[in-house]
């Protein structure tokens, strides 16, 4: 029987988990995942929906974008979200450990909603440390391709198996925004590539730079058509979570652009 009380934190902390992985254009009830968690929380999938509608009535760049949700959106919701802009990375950790709940509640992992992007995790055999950081990856990944409508923000590759997440402030440079949407580009594998090793950067403005190597004049004509053309333009902004400044900046100073 579809439940009718007021939404409990643990049940808001699951919808905004699934809030990060979906485009906006899918939060409506016939979503798969929509579908999935109303099931696993006996709700209606309008319900959830509504819920995920809520909580993008809060989000600050739907909001700025002109678009509204129901308007409807609790206490709750709220704190939620100022929470989340005060500091991403626990809030998200606490949305997956929700969701990862209602799962195994249901005989299932708790990271079945990326177990399809890990075919080479096995359970019981694989570190449990590897696979958290896997399914950290995954979801971080997810959240990326869900923001920047699976296209790449350089070239607009829209190819999802040739897309990849790239953090601006790497991984390994900074634990507390590991998981922070507004820490990544959604870049195709060649400009990852190029970006990750600083010939290209996108200054806080989200303009594009590359370096002088790339726009040599004895560059290859591929070089040229796919790399040194993006130089001066503006990134495809994403529908949420848009690239922080601060992040921005610390890649472009790193590599000596600023």
């Amino acid at each position: 029987m579809p439940r009718s009380t007021n939404w409990t934190r643990n049940e808001t902390l699951a919808a905004f988990h699934i809030y990060l992985q979906l485009p906006f254009g899918q939060l409506h009830r016939n979503q798969p995942r929509i579908v999935q968690l109303s099931q696993w929380m006996g709700r209606t999938a309008s319900a959830v929906a509504m819920k995920l509608v809520n909580l993008a009535s809060l989000d600050p760049q739907i909001v700025a974008s002109g678009r509204r949700g129901m308007g409807n959106a609790s206490k709750l919701d709220k704190h939620i979200w100022d929470e989340f802009l005060a500091a991403n990375d626990p809030v998200i950790s606490e949305a997956a450990a929700s969701f990862g709940h209602y799962a195994a509640q249901n005989g299932l992992p708790p990271y079945v909603d990326v177990i399809d992007e890990m075919p080479d995790i096995e359970e019981g055999k694989t570190s449990l440390a590897l696979v958290q950081v896997r399914v950290n990856q995954a979801r971080f990944r997810r959240a990326i391709l869900a923001s920047y409508n699976a296209t790449c923000c350089m070239s607009g590759l829209r190819v999802p198996k040739l897309l990849v997440a790239s953090h601006i402030v790497p991984w390994s440079m900074d634990a507390q925004n590991r998981l922070n949407p507004s820490n990544g580009l959604c870049l195709s594998a060649l400009h990852d590539r190029a970006y990750d090793i600083g010939l290209m950067t996108v200054l806080p403005d989200l303009t594009i730079r590359v370096s002088k190597d790339l726009k040599d004049a004895s560059a290859d004509a591929f070089t040229h058509a796919t790399l040194a053309v993006c130089d001066g333009q503006t990134i495809k902004q994403p529908e949420r979570f848009r690239p922080a400044p601060d992040f921005l900046t610390a890649h472009a100073k790193r590599f000596g652009y600023l």
